[in-house]
């Protein structure tokens, strides 16, 4: 008896295939993010792409100083605790000030960096752009899915600080000899400093710029604890 023939599989027109892999993306990210929202993410394409080597300790939110939290908040997102993960105020001054020319300078918040630090990749010229999409979908997420207490946990573990080191648990270990759960003000400025370029800017023995910078993040620890602008971190 011969053998019927099998039917072919009919192949979804190439005008649907965007949506496929689209609905594929978004399933996918979720599950990614979940995953992260109670594991530490294991390395980033940051570190993987960084050529001095990684060196970095996960270290829980609450084995961390709240300065380092302060500090962060101050020098980074003055509004981390009452935004939906983007300034929109920071975003329009950042444009409105590109546009005119002056020095380039974002307006992403702490929930935008832990996107792009954890998902993406750092990207410069139109690459940074083609990212911009991605990040504001990964930013939502864990907006949603982490909340802003992990979304802090992370970025203080991941956050490039120092040439080929990551997290602020290394940062201290490297610049103070000691953990970061004894960081004093100044200390935590100083980390918070070097944060935007922490290959070209000293912690220790800071000069011009970043000294000066790194005492005025010292200074308006105490402003963000009077206003409780970390109260959404240790609720």
């Amino acid at each position: 008896m011969a053998t019927p023939p099998r039917a072919k599989k009919r192949k979804l027109p190439w005008y649907l295939r965007p949506f496929k892999w689209l609905f594929w993306f978004i399933i996918a990210s979720v599950l990614w993010v979940l995953l992260y929202a109670v594991v530490p993410p294991p390395v980033t394409f940051t570190m993987l792409a960084d050529s001095n080597g990684i060196t970095k300790d996960w270290t829980a939110l609450s084995g961390i100083d709240r300065n380092m939290v302060r500090a962060v908040i101050a020098a980074e997102d003055g509004k981390f605790c009452s935004h939906d993960g983007f300034d929109r105020d920071a975003i329009e001054q950042a444009i409105e000030r590109n546009a005119q020319g002056k020095r380039m300078r974002g307006g992403s918040t702490i929930s935008q960096q832990s996107a792009k630090n954890v998902f993406l990749w750092q990207g410069t010229g139109w690459t940074r752009y083609v990212r911009k999409v991605p990040e504001v979908w990964f930013t939502f997420l864990i907006e949603k899915i982490w909340g802003k207490r992990r979304i802090m946990e992370v970025y203080l573990n991941v956050a490039e600080t120092g040439i080929g080191t990551y997290g602020v648990e290394a940062g201290a270990q490297r610049y103070f000899k000691h953990g970061a759960g004894k960081l004093t003000p100044a200390e935590a400025g100083r980390i918070a400093a070097i944060l935007p370029l922490p290959k070209k800017r000293e912690a220790v023995s800071p000069s011009g710029f970043t000294r000066r910078y790194g005492n005025t993040i010292r200074a308006r620890i105490g402003v963000v604890g009077r206003d409780g602008l970390d109260a959404c971190v240790y609720k």
